[in-house]
């Protein structure tokens, strides 16, 4: 029986997190950077909810700050690795009726870009401790690079999944072949580009996020100087076209680090059992994303953080994590 990755807002019996580890990546930010993620952890974790938290440091020294700081609300793993993306670099969670396995992608630094020691093989070792099937996988795909909606619908990025630098093999055909006997999607929504300045080459997970049986969510500009306003409105049409349901959500605006553009996006958020954790950035729109994701999860509590120090980084709440789906 062919397997179908779950959506994310079905049950989860676990999610995996990365822990800041390394002091020569982070710098003067991974402090910051570990109470972030030590405080979206926490938020995760919700008694009777039956998510456990797992939090993955590369090293021992990072394990133990880790244990001194989220206390009881997770337990923390060791396993070497580069960096903390683990939805990219880690497995990817499907099932069928009768069973759950997990299926293990080729990863080479979002297109060779960062060669991190140990993010090549992170994703065999957390395989490894499900204690379930691994069916791994002779291509390169992130798990940041799709989302669905459970139902065999899956949404990406032409910019990702078609760039030179992942499967220069493989066609549009190939891949979306491949989508479907890997992950059993048999829908593609393609849209053409992510965030602007997105060194994953337009993650999927910044810009468009299903909540529900074709029921997407896309930004709309904040204002005349957001920078991704036209790719906000081109991936709405594409989406419409497709027959599929858009609600608009604020957009934090322009974000600049250093005097350079970055992809902010609240659509990075994470959907746990009992909550959903969206990243905040000091913006105008930070009160409005709670406000306007409250209607479309009645069941869960909005909870908002700061991710500035996780930002520095590349990615926010839903490139560190990967659930497991109960």
């Amino acid at each position: 029986m062919s397997y179908r990755q779950p959506a994310e807002w079905m049950p989860h019996s676990a999610v995996w997190i990365g822990f800041p580890s390394d002091e020569s990546l982070w710098l003067e930010d991974l402090e910051p950077a570990q109470r972030e993620v030590i405080a979206f952890a926490k938020a995760v974790y919700a008694e009777g909810a039956g998510e456990k938290v797992f939090l993955v440091a590369a090293h021992e020294e990072a394990a133990q700050k880790a244990r001194q700081l989220i206390g009881e609300a997770a337990e923390v793993i060791c396993h070497n690795f580069g960096d903390i993306w683990l939805r990219d670099s880690g497995p990817i969670f499907i099932a069928n009726e009768q069973e759950k396995a997990v299926a293990l992608f080729r990863f080479n630094g979002w297109g060779n870009k960062y060669d991190l020691e140990g993010d090549q093989t992170i994703g065999k070792a957390l395989a490894a401790d499900t204690g379930l099937s691994i069916l791994e996988k002779d291509w390169v795909l992130e798990g940041g690079s799709i989302d669905n909606d459970g139902h065999g619908l899956v949404v990406t990025t032409e910019e990702c999944l078609l760039n030179p630098n992942r499967n220069p093999d493989l066609s549009r055909e190939d891949i979306a072949l491949r989508l479907k006997n890997d992950l059993g999607f048999d829908q593609i929504l393609w849209l053409k580009k992510g965030l602007l300045n997105d060194h994953t080459d337009g993650h999927v997970d910044n810009l468009a996020r299903f909540v529900g049986f074709k029921h997407l969510v896309i930004p709309i500009a904040a204002d005349e100087s957001d920078p991704n306003r036209d790719i906000y409105e081109e991936a709405t049409r594409s989406a419409v076209d497709l027959g599929i349901k858009v609600t608009r959500l604020p957009s934090p605006g322009k974000i600049t680090l250093d005097e350079e553009i970055v992809p902010a996006s609240y659509m990075n958020f994470y959907i746990g059992n009992a909550v959903v954790v969206v990243p905040l950035y000091d913006a105008k729109n930070d009160k409005a994303i709670i406000k306007a994701l409250a209607p479309l999860f009645p069941d869960r509590q909005i909870i908002g953080l700061p991710a500035h120090h996780i930002l520095t980084g590349g990615g926010s709440f839903h490139c560190i994590s990967q659930q497991w789906p109960a």
